[in-house]
């Protein structure tokens, strides 16, 4: 038991690393290594220990970004109208699945996953293939009902999934209101310092009695498990705003979600 929390102590600090510079808070990948790895299993408390990782990534990136000026105060407030508001909503669909929470996660993570692969695909070859439509994009108005609508998405599935929804949320800013790759994930990180600790906050007053005792047994592993992931997304961050270019960054981000993608698709099918 001990080398198998030392391997997910390690994977831990790992995915902060390298989620964080792409503005993704790293649930998609916490969930499966408590659950797979550590036999937790995918209930309210997972979610809240889930999410208090990804709330740790979000913030310690998302600063890292701020100080950088890598982010749109007017996207963030737009899209905060219907992340929050969504964010609530996820917590109540958790409640209502109850048992079924398995499948129905991992369906509902290789849908959005896929969504995410198509979407980035196809902004990235329309950057690379003619620089002035990019140039162009950045300078049109923002799309506010559609980013309003693509982040409420994004808080829901939040909560549904314990992630910090950046595979939403980086597609939607660059679809919706134009940014910049840097930027989208900037703004992403930001939307997720906001809406994971309401995610948690909800989470957390819907949780029974006998969850609370579990995550009390294991409080100590979990604030190992924050310690570790406030150092690397903080590490992760600084060395992808130093050393990757945007392109670069897109092709991470589109990587990471695809690998995500064919784990889930093995999972339901009984691989």
């Amino acid at each position: 038991m001990i080398a198998e929390t030392l391997i997910i102590s390690l994977a831990i600090f790992v995915v902060a690393f390298f989620f964080a510079p792409i503005g993704m808070g790293g649930g998609m990948l916490f969930v499966p290594l408590l659950h797979y790895g550590l036999g937790w299993e995918i209930n309210g408390a997972l979610f809240a220990v889930s999410l208090s990782l990804t709330a740790i990534v979000s913030w310690g990136s998302g600063l890292a970004h701020r100080e950088e000026k890598h982010y749109d105060d007017e996207s963030l407030k737009i899209g905060l109208k219907g992340a929050i508001i969504g964010a609530i909503l996820g917590v109540g669909i958790v409640v209502f699945i109850g048992d079924k929470m398995d499948i129905v996660f991992k369906t509902l993570s290789l849908i959005m996953i896929s969504w995410a692969i198509y979407k980035t695909a196809i902004k990235m070859r329309t950057d690379s293939k003619n620089k002035e439509i990019l140039d162009k994009e950045s300078q049109q108005e923002i799309q506010s009902t559609p980013l309003q609508i693509g982040a409420g998405i994004g808080g829901v599935l939040s909560s549904v999934l314990a992630i910090g929804a950046g595979v939403i949320y980086v597609p939607v800013l660059r679809t919706f209101a134009h940014l910049k790759p840097r930027k989208a994930i900037g703004t992403s990180l930001h939307l997720m310092m906001v809406v994971v600790p309401v995610a948690i906050f909800t989470h957390l007053l819907t949780l029974p009695t006998e969850m609370y005792s579990k995550l009390s047994e294991e409080i100590l592993l979990i604030l190992m498990f924050m310690a570790l992931t406030l150092l690397g997304s903080r590490n992760g961050a600084k060395y992808g705003i130093k050393y990757l270019s945007e392109q670069q960054l897109m092709k991470v981000f589109l990587f990471i979600i695809l690998v995500i993608g064919l784990k889930y698709v093995a999972d339901l099918g009984g691989f």
